[in-house]
């Protein structure tokens, strides 16, 4: 593979919880444009990333009261799938990629470019399984476990000729409050039709890399074990170049005013 520009943001301040999810599509259509493989490393503060759906929750005002009064962040993503959480644990990680990349990038090709990517790290003797965990948060086909407790989910989004290739890894921290945090939305936006057309969270079927290992794991660890695997070339210090196109304007946009629907309801309880 081409040499992979990494564009790594580190912690995001609370005021900025939309952008890596602008940022994100204006890579994928850069990496498309220009041929250009993109590493992106983000974290966000104490965050319950929403999919679409979970917006649709039959008690949705219960369901974000539960959330902010643990004094967790909602935030409405721009991409299917269900909720996930962000803190200073979890480390998301995007492998952008043209859509030519490998044999036209079929879906299952992506995904299994980004387990690919983990299993040669020393993680990987660990014994990595791929598979869904049903009763996690956010399952899925690829969710990644060691020891039948899952530890990542990964994602897909396509933009132009681009694909984001978007994994959150759960590095450590207290996972069990995590899948309790999220139970406790779905328990509360949903009551008696809890487990019905969304997952059943058992906080119990999740873990975190420091949890299964047997050394410390931290984020920059987990940084650079990941680098040390792919050819790359830190272009950090040039991200604000991406900040001033109007693309970058436009998305942020979309993302208030996907939003703005939290808002709305926070503001009437």
């Amino acid at each position: 593979m081409k040499e992979a520009l990494l564009f790594d943001q580190g912690m995001l301040p609370k005021s900025d919880l939309f952008n890596p999810f602008a940022l994100t599509d204006v890579l994928t259509e850069f990496s498309g444009e220009q041929n250009q493989p993109v590493i992106h490393f983000w974290q966000l503060p104490k965050t319950l990333i929403l999919g679409m759906k979970d917006s649709r929750v039959t008690y949705f005002a219960d369901a974000l009261k539960t959330v902010q009064k643990e004094n967790y962040h909602l935030l409405l993503r721009n991409a299917g799938g269900l909720g996930v959480i962000s803190d200073s644990g979890v480390l998301n990680v995007s492998l952008i990629l043209p859509k030519d990349t490998i044999s036209t990038l079929s879906i299952d090709d992506g995904y299994e470019a980004m387990v690919d990517w983990l299993r040669k790290t020393s993680f990987g003797n660990f014994g990595l399984d791929v598979g869904e965990v049903a009763d996690s948060y956010c399952p899925g086909k690829y969710d990644i476990s060691i020891n039948g407790k899952k530890i990542a989910g990964i994602a897909q989004r396509r933009v132009k000729d681009g694909v984001a290739i978007m994994m959150y890894l759960s590095v450590n921290g207290d996972q069990n409050f995590r899948g309790e945090l999220v139970r406790a939305y779905y328990q509360n936006g949903l009551k008696e039709q809890f487990g019905i057309n969304y997952p059943p969270v058992n906080p119990a079927s999740m873990t975190t890399l420091n949890d299964v290992t047997s050394f410390d794991v931290s984020i920059d660890s987990v940084k650079k074990e990941l680098l040390h695997a792919i050819p790359h070339n830190d272009q950090t210090d040039f991200l604000s170049n991406f900040y001033q196109l109007e693309e970058y304007q436009r998305r942020i946009e979309n993302m208030q005013q996907r939003n703005s629907i939290i808002q709305e309801v926070l503001n009437d309880i």
